[in-house]
């Protein structure tokens, strides 16, 4: 089974909880009381995903962060980039972080890659307005 994280999971509902605030500000203590996760942990998130470029983040007192595209631009391999890593089914693509032992007497070594891809291509074809629907 292909199980993402929870990290992942939390990530969309707090991109969702973003979408509907049209822009404005939101610290990571008030998107904790909204989606009813724990402060840390979305902290946490928000920090991936202003590294990521999902989300702007703004320091200071009157600081927060926000959304920095439509719900429309971004797509869930942005998010799962984000809180995951590059997309690599197995250690048998190119873009995986490591390589299997066998990999030098491997003749299946690089066959992954179009499984890969179509995975890849899939999950740039939903965005996140599909997957909260329209918050605004």
């Amino acid at each position: 089974m292909i199980k993402l994280s929870k990290m992942t999971d939390y990530a969309v509902v707090i991109l969702a909880d973003m979408a509907g605030r049209n822009g404005q500000l939101a610290s990571a203590t008030n998107v904790a009381e909204r989606t009813k996760l724990p402060e840390p942990t979305v902290s946490k998130i928000l920090k991936l995903l202003a590294k990521h470029k999902l989300v702007d983040s703004l320091r200071g007192t009157n600081g927060g962060y926000a959304l920095n595209k439509s719900p429309e631009e971004i797509n869930m391999a942005h998010v799962i980039g984000a809180t995951e890593g590059p997309i690599a089914l197995t250690a048998c693509v190119d873009t995986a972080a490591q390589q299997c032992d066998r990999a030098d007497n491997c003749n299946i070594k690089g066959k992954w890659n179009p499984v890969n891809m179509a995975m890849q291509s899939a999950l740039e074809n939903v965005s996140l307005k599909q997957m909260i629907g329209d918050v605004r």
